[in-house]
Order: C-alpha cells, then sequence, then structure tokens
C-alpha cells in the first residue's frame, strides 16, 4: 500500500480522444485521484476516461480556462493536486522518492520541468523548448487559477507560500504546440479571439500582448507579431516592472527570422545585461555576430552559449538545441567562413554527437570532405 501524502490529478478535457489515454496512462500510478471535468467533448474522450478510476464532471464552457480549472479544483480531495492537460505525459523517474519529497515538503509549490515539442512528429528532444511552471501544489492552502486563457496559479497572492525548488527527477512531456496539433484544434483562432476579449479590460495584464504576439509569432504574422511584444515590454515598464526575460526572447526572434540583424544590434546587449544567464539571448546575439561577419566573435559567443547551457536556468523558456548542437553548428560554419575547415569539421561532429539525425551538419561535413 502506497503510503505518504495523497495526490489530485486535475483535468479539464474536450475532444481529446487522440490523447487522453497516453495521459491518463502516465499518471494512474501516481496519483490516488484523477479529476476529469469535461467542457462540451463530441467524440469518445468521456468514454475513454470511464476505462480508467476518473471522477467524471460536466462542465458549461465560458470562455474561460480559469473558471474550469477552478471547478476541477474544487473536485479534488488530495493533499496534493497536480494539473495537466490532455496532451500532456507525466514522467516520473522513481515514484517512491516522488512520494518521500512529497511527504517531507515544507513548501507548498513545486516547479516541474516541461518539455514543449515543436515541429512534425515523432517528437524530438532536440526539437523542443524547457520550461518549468508550477504544476503541484498544496491543495486547501489558497491556490486558484487566473487569467481566462493562459491561465496560471495565483503564486504572487500567496506571498507566505513557499516556492519550492524544481522536482529534477519529475518531467512533463507536451505536444501540444507540435504542427499538426496547433492546426487540427484551430487554437490561433480561439486564442486570438480570447486575448482580444481580454484587451477589453481597462487595466488588462502586460501579458495578454505578450500572449497575443505569440499568437501571432506562431502563425507566422511578424510584423503584428513585433507590435504586439514591443506593447507588452512598455506596458510592463510603465507599471514598474521588468519585463520578464520571455518577452526579449520572443522580440529577438521575430528580429533574427525577419533579417532584421541591424535593428537587433546593439540592443540585445541591454537585454542581456538584464538577463545574463539567458542562453537564448546570446544565441541571437551570436547570429547577428555571424550576419556581420564578426565570425571569431561569434564563436566566442556560441561557446559562452554552450558553458551557459551546462546549468539549466527554469526561470527561462530556452531552445534545447541553442546551447548544444545549435551552437555547435554555428561554430562550424564560423570556422568555415573563415576557411579553417578542420575545426568546421570537428564543429559539426559535436553536433552530430548531440543530434546524430541532423542533416545540416551531416552535409556539411560530407562538403568539407570532398574539398579536404
Amino acid at each position: 500500500m502506497k503510503k505518504g501524502p495523497s495526490i489530485s490529478l486535475a483535468m479539464i478535457v474536450k475532444n481529446e480522444e487522440k490523447w487522453l489515454k497516453k495521459c491518463l496512462n502516465s499518471v494512474v500510478n501516481v496519483v490516488d485521484e484523477i479529476i476529469i471535468v469535461d467542457t462540451g467533448s463530441t467524440d469518445k474522450t468521456k468514454e475513454i476516461a470511464m476505462n480508467f478510476p476518473v471522477k467524471l464532471y460536466d462542465y458549461t464552457w465560458n470562455d474561460s480556462f480559469a473558471d474550469a480549472r477552478n471547478y476541477s479544483l474544487s473536485k479534488a480531495s488530495g493533499d496534493w493536486i497536480l494539473y495537466l492537460d490532455a496532451d500532456e505525459e507525466l514522467y516520473v523517474e522513481n515514484n517512491n522518492l516522488f512520494f518521500d519529497v512529497l511527504q517531507q515538503e515544507k513548501g507548498h509549490v513545486f516547479l516541474v520541468p516541461t518539455i514543449n515539442y515543436y515541429g512534425e512528429f515523432p517528437a524530438n528532444a532536440n526539437k523542443s523548448y524547457l520550461y518549468a511552471s508550477h504544476r503541484i501544489f498544496k491543495n486547501h492552502n489558497g491556490f486558484k487559477f487566473i487569467g481566462n486563457i493562459h491561465e496560471h496559479l495565483n503564486i504572487q497572492d500567496n506571498p507566505n507560500k513557499i516556492i519550492s525548488s524544481k522536482m529534477n527527477f519529475v518531467k512533463i512531456h507536451h505536444y501540444g504546440y507540435m504542427d499538426s496539433v496547433v492546426e487540427n484544434k484551430n487554437k490561433f483562432t480561439r486564442n486570438l479571439r480570447l486575448l482580444e476579449k481580454e484587451k477589453e479590460n481597462l487595466d488588462y495584464s502586460p501579458w495578454i500582448d505578450y500572449h497575443i504576439a505569440s499568437e501571432y509569432y506562431r502563425g507566422k504574422y511578424y510584423e503584428k507579431s513585433f507590435q504586439s511584444v514591443n506593447l507588452s515590454i512598455r506596458r510592463f515598464i510603465e507599471k514598474k516592472q521588468l519585463p520578464p526575460p520571455l518577452l526579449y526572447k520572443l522580440k529577438y526572434d521575430i528580429l533574427i527570422n525577419t533579417g532584421s540583424f541591424y535593428g537587433a544590434w546593439p540592443a540585445i546587449e541591454k537585454a542581456i545585461t538584464l538577463y545574463p544567464k539567458y542562453v537564448d539571448l546570446h544565441f541571437y546575439k551570436g547570429i547577428i555576430f555571424m550576419a556581420q561577419k564578426k565570425y571569431e566573435e561569434a564563436i566566442s559567443v556560441f561557446h559562452h552559449c554552450i558553458e551557459l547551457g551546462k546549468e539549466y536556468n527554469p526561470i527561462f523558456l530556452t531552445n534545447a538545441g541553442n546551447s548544444g548542437y545549435q551552437s555547435w553548428y554555428f561554430i562550424g560554419k564560423c570556422y568555415e567562413a573563415l576557411n579553417n575547415l578542420v575545426e568546421a569539421r570537428k564543429a559539426y561532429r559535436h553536433s552530430l554527437v548531440l543530434y546524430p539525425d541532423y542533416e545540416e551538419a551531416k552535409f556539411r561535413i560530407t562538403e568539407i570532405d570532398r574539398h579536404i
């Protein structure tokens, strides 16, 4: 018999027949209670759910993810709550250690590393963004979700709660932003509608402009995305708050993607001053140096990215490759530009060690071997 505190899984779902079984299989031996709130499924979601020991509730959708999630919390009886989406899977390296940590924990919230995959299936860890979010928290401690879209826990409303370190032996795999999933769910249209509705509030959060920018970015509407992320930065500053690192990542990501290298330089230096350990900002700086044909400087920056990547910082949304195979690949490109083919080949080999199927690095090695 399992010892220690009880754990409730709280979920909201709608038309998740493709994902729900995998999600529930990943947690069924970890949690004591599964709460599923269905907001209007018309497929086999409910039928799949009932093959598991779940407590299933219907909920009338009112355009608020926070309200639906809070309803799921109201049904949870466990000492701790874990929340997931159906397109996520939980991985616990050691169940006994997991239960022991919860039993001994004096804090109230855990940061759980999340691997957000992108691109096409099958999911590839080299094509993912790493982040940590508050996914496990103590029940009956005043926690609730806020925000009708991109909802989040009211951590700042609970200053007396102790925020715990992330669990290194627990991970969440998230597939919801892979290309075919986004297209099938038409998330862009839905999310943009709800976000624009949020902007009707006179004192809406600057985060709303960031989330609008993110939606436009995923839709490749880069000009609109750039306008929205700049608006978000400005509104955070007007509220006398430091703009979060995510905003600067998105801003310079847009400039790099649109080839606006001179628009990004030297302004990116200010962002790096604010967040000196953010790998992705340094990576963009290296790309800018390459565009300016400052290859030696770029090589130095990419090596710095590799060093920074040895210590993952959970407050940053980080591209998995920017501190690894991508930096080695661009080091190789820089050495090629300097006509140092021996060092270029070494760098490409380093890239392939980290990502054996990286076709671009394989091709560059083939081309170099033709000339050496």
